[in-house]
């Protein structure tokens, strides 16, 4: 008996491509969280972060159905690709370059606290760093602070970043280098220090 718990996700992606419906229910449960959490975190409004996570899974779904998976790479990468492709057709049918924020779905819904270590003094002081961090990484424009997420919170390498938003890497990296001068700046205007 195959024991789907202890197989990759790309091959449990194959294994539903040929039909295997557990085989999905597998790989769901273990990327959804990551996946809404960066959908959630381009959109910043949690209805359309639902359609657009809703969205993608169809078509990863339509898109496993007819083998066109191929297991050249990590299949949270494959996802992220699609949710990628899902909210740019959104954006440009919307023509608005982002979706703002409110009180409700910013950043600070992502927690730091479980990957903080040290005393209380030192968890304190990290965690006000990373709420400021947050703060600089909201103002940042959309594709530079989707890079920053990917890079810090989802831990993408930049070719995964590179594939996801079907950029070079150089443009990834150039991004990522634009995002942090820009938040160097703004903390310097500020005053805050991270």
């Amino acid at each position: 008996m195959i024991n789907l718990e202890e197989m990759t996700d790309e091959e449990l992606a194959l294994r539903y491509g040929q039909g295997n419906n557990k085989a999905f229910d597998v790989v769901l449960s273990r990327n959804q969280s990551k996946l809404y959490a960066y959908i959630l975190f381009v959109v910043h409004d949690t209805e359309i972060a639902n359609d657009v996570f809703q969205d993608t899974f169809v078509k990863a779904i339509v898109k496993l159905r007819k083998g066109q998976y191929a297991t050249t790479g990590k299949f949270s990468a494959w996802l992220m690709r699609i949710a990628h492709n899902v909210m740019i057709d959104m954006f440009r049918d919307k023509k608005q370059e982002h979706i703002a924020r409110n009180e409700d779905n910013d950043l600070s819904n992502i927690e730091s606290a479980d990957l903080l270590e040290g005393n209380i003094e030192t968890r304190y002081i990290e965690e006000q760093n990373c709420k400021e961090a947050r703060i600089l990484m909201e103002s940042l424009p959309p594709a530079q602070r989707e890079i920053v997420f990917m890079r810090i919170y989802q831990q993408m390498s930049f070719k995964e970043i590179a594939e996801t938003t079907g950029v070079s890497i150089n443009t990834a990296l150039g991004r990522m280098r634009y995002a942090i001068l820009n938040m160097r700046r703004m903390a310097s205007e500020t005053g805050i220090f991270v």
